[in-house]
């Protein structure tokens, strides 16, 4: 049950409003349009019509709109009248939302055009990185190089080690005439 307002307190308006939203008509417009444009509202306006025809053509005691139809076209009018409006409503409402609908897409676009233009711009430099970086033959030549670098360096330090251990070493009574002479 529904609860009453107090009486002790004003009532801040005495004329009665009816609040009708912009978007609440929209809504209806576009449910009257979505109908209108069905072919089950096509249906039941051709058994309308024809039911119409035949009880004014075949009912003889009671003809409540006779042969020219004036009734008929007069309810065709009236319908038309407020199906027109609703419709235009209807599609300046769609037209609205397509119109948000394309500037999301556009910003989204630009968006993943900006993306892009980074992406390529990093693979780019990614590329020119690879580019400058060493490969794996030139790192092997360049290793195989420095290994016989040390292998020489190796050979000739065992031969100084060698000399000199030669020299260091004390000789014997043959080798000490051998020097002598």
């Amino acid at each position: 049950m529904k609860e009453r307002s107090r009486l002790d307190t004003p009532r801040l308006s005495r004329s009665f409003r009816l609040n009708l939203g912009d978007d609440m008509i929209g809504q209806g417009a576009e449910r009257v349009a979505r109908f209108l444009g069905t072919g089950r509202y096509l249906a039941i306006q051709t058994v309308i019509v024809i039911v119409w025809i035949l009880l004014n053509v075949l009912w003889f005691t009671f003809h409540f709109d006779p042969y020219p139809f004036i009734l008929l076209n007069l309810a065709f009018s009236t319908q038309a009248a407020y199906a027109a409006p609703l419709i235009l409503l209807a599609q300046n409402r769609q037209e609205s939302r397509d119109r948000v609908a394309l500037d999301e897409d556009r910003s989204r676009a630009a968006q993943t055009k900006a993306d892009t233009e980074f992406l390529a711009r990093e693979l780019a430099a990614v590329r020119i990185a690879v580019g400058d970086a060493a490969s794996r033959d030139y790192m092997r030549r360049e290793l195989d190089e420095v290994h016989e670098k040390l292998d020489a360096l190796t050979a000739l330090l065992q031969s100084m080690q060698s000399e000199q251990s030669r020299q260091n070493t004390p000789a014997t009574g043959e080798e000490r005439a051998d020097a002598t002479d």
